[in-house]
This record gives C-alpha cells, sequence and structure tokens, in this order.
C-alpha cells in the first residue's frame, strides 16, 4: 500500500528485454534523492503510480522488472524519463493522502493545464467505465500522485494543482494531450462491490 505522497522524482536511465519469452522489461531507475538506505530486495515502489518489486538494486539505483500486461495498461513506463517514486508505506507511517494500491485503473487523458496564479488548473478526462467512482472533493490518483478533485463533470475532473506539488512531482510538465496513469479511490471500489454483492448472486 502506498499513501498518493511522492517521496522523490527518478529517472528510468535503461530499459531491456528479458529473456524469458514472455515480453518482460527490466527498468534501472536512477532513485534521485529517494533513501534506500533500508531498502530490500522484494520490496515494492511505485513508479508512477504503479506497484513494481525491487529485483536487484546498486548504489542509487534499483532495479524492476515490467511484464507486457503492466506495460499495455499504464503509461510512462516504456521510455527512458522521469517517475514520480514512493516506497510501500509502514504501519507507523503517517497517511499523508490517501490509501493507494498502486494498481492502475485506467489511463487518462489531459485536456487542460491551465496558469492560475502560481497554481495550474488541470483538466483530465478519464476512461468513461470510471467515471461513476470520480466524485467532488473526493481523492483520484495521477501518476501516484494523491490529489482532490475540484469538480466533476462525467468523466472529465479538474484538479488545482500548488506550486509544491509542481515541484515534487512529474505533474509540472503535463500538457494537454499528455496520457497519465490513474487510480480510483480504494473505498469507493470496495463500496460498490459490497452494494452489488447481493445482486450477482
Amino acid at each position: 500500500m502506498f499513501s498518493g505522497i511522492i517521496a522523490a522524482v527518478g529517472q528510468i536511465t535503461a530499459i531491456a528485454s528479458r529473456d524469458d519469452g514472455a515480453g518482460t522489461v527490466r527498468l534501472t531507475i536512477d532513485a534521485g534523492k529517494l533513501d534506500l538506505d533500508d531498502l530490500a530486495l522484494g520490496d515494492s515502489i511505485a513508479c508512477n503510480g504503479v506497484c513494481l518489486t525491487v529485483v536487484d538494486q546498486q548504489d542509487q539505483r534499483f532495479f524492476v522488472d515490467v511484464s507486457p500486461e503492466s506495460l499495455a495498461c499504464t503509461v510512462g513506463l516504456s521510455a527512458p524519463g522521469p517517475v514520480n517514486l514512493e516506497k510501500a508505506l509502514r504501519l507507523a507511517d503517517r497517511l499523508g493522502g490517501h490509501l493507494v494500491s498502486g494498481h492502475v485503473d485506467g489511463i487518462g487523458e489531459v485536456l487542460r493545464f491551465d496558469a492560475v496564479g502560481d497554481n495550474r488548473l488541470l483538466e483530465i478526462r478519464a476512461p468513461a467505465e470510471l467515471a461513476r467512482y470520480i466524485a467532488r472533493k473526493g481523492s483520484i490518483t495521477v501518476d501516484g500522485v494523491s490529489l482532490t478533485t475540484n469538480a466533476v463533470a462525467g468523466a472529465r475532473f479538474t484538479i488545482n494543482l500548488i506550486p509544491h506539488t509542481l515541484a515534487a512531482t512529474t505533474l509540472g510538465r503535463l500538457q494537454p494531450g499528455s496520457r497519465v496513469n490513474l487510480e480510483i479511490d480504494l473505498i469507493a471500489r470496495y463500496c460498490e462491490r459490497l452494494l452489488n454483492a447481493d445482486a450477482e448472486r
């Protein structure tokens, strides 16, 4: 589990095909300012909101394997470039954002990224099947970042990005047409399942 509070912006520096016959690739990620002192093989790190397992570490670099399924369902992991990084939560950690699983639900498209003073107004169109999970003043994860929606209209929603978020994550690089990983609120998903359980019997 994660909180959606980004600890550092890292960099995918290399992508290598694995000789496993399944199309898996291995990413080399420069962790930037992320503290790796307590990192162990098998630990989870969210990379642009995608929960990945550490398979190796060398100094301030770590390595993760990504399956073709994960590459097909997400963006931002198929080419070198910056990535939002967050290590998995410990039970004693503060939950500064909201509960995030690191399982991307869909890919959204940026429609607007407008300056409003020092802030940015971000408008995203989510896949139609996710619209019912997105609520005004609710939580959503965009490329691993825990954010609060301002307004929702159908599958479109807007978010206000403050200067700190723009500086501490990759979101400041967005522009109209950018594609982003979306994870809906975990609680919304379980509420729907509970409400529909009887109807599915």
